[in-house]
């Protein structure tokens, strides 16, 4: 069984940036995370640093018990964890202001980056392997990157579906594998964010849902 990395490797790893794993530290912290297969340093120009797939996995792992599930409605975990987190919609105290698309805006060129890294050929046209693995983060991340409204909190005593009247995205899983629902009640609005996911590198279907018969989104990251 692989040793659990130290608590200050722990710290490093939880330190890192949230989209692009990129890590921070010393020469020889950051070369102990290399021979353990937590980092990797990458090869162009300035040479930094960022968490592999297995050093992703080792924060996530310490997270999961605050996470909340991507299938339920979100609470305020961002706020409390000082970590970035896309809005899905539905948030209690939804961040908003020029902080707020600053903070949106280099979440995304990271995004892009770590598209670039990942990629076959560095493509950066269509989503990565970290998107994959958080779909509803991701098309959230696209969507309010592109400057779309997220909806607001539920209403007490109503139903996601009556709070949704009130306008805006709400991006949430489906039992459909690599595949994410987005809703919004506005026709103009839902085929705008269409647009923004297809651009994103996302495919994307207009479908009607049985129940409401409202108009909603299926959209799955393309891979070519």
């Amino acid at each position: 069984m692989t040793r659990p990395p130290t608590a200050a490797q722990r710290r490093l790893i939880d330190a890192a940036e949230p989209v692009t794993g990129r890590l921070t530290g010393t020469e020889t912290q950051l070369a102990a995370l290399v021979r353990r297969g937590l980092a990797f340093r990458h090869p162009r120009p300035p040479h930094d640093h960022f968490l592999t797939p297995a050093g992703h996995r080792v924060r996530e792992t310490a997270e999961a018990p605050e996470a909340v599930p991507e299938t339920a409605a979100p609470a305020s975990a961002p706020a409390e964890t000082g970590a970035f987190a896309a809005q899905v919609g539905g948030e209690e105290a939804a961040a908003t202001g020029p902080a707020r698309i600053r903070e949106v805006h280099s979440a995304w060129q990271g995004l892009l980056e770590l598209r670039r890294m990942t990629n076959p050929g560095g493509a950066m046209d269509r989503p990565c392997g970290w998107e994959r693995a958080h779909l509803v983060r991701a098309a959230a991340l696209a969507l309010e990157a592109a400057g779309h409204r997220p909806a607001g909190p539920d209403t007490a005593g109503m139903g996601a579906d009556a709070a949704q009247a009130g306008g805006g995205y709400r991006v949430r899983a489906t039992p459909q594998p690599e595949a994410v629902a987005v809703r919004e009640p506005d026709a103009e609005a839902l085929r705008a964010c269409a647009a923004t996911l297809e651009q994103a590198g996302w495919q994307v279907g207009e479908h009607t849902d049985p129940r409401t018969r409202g108009r909603y989104l299926l959209a799955s990251p393309r891979r070519a």
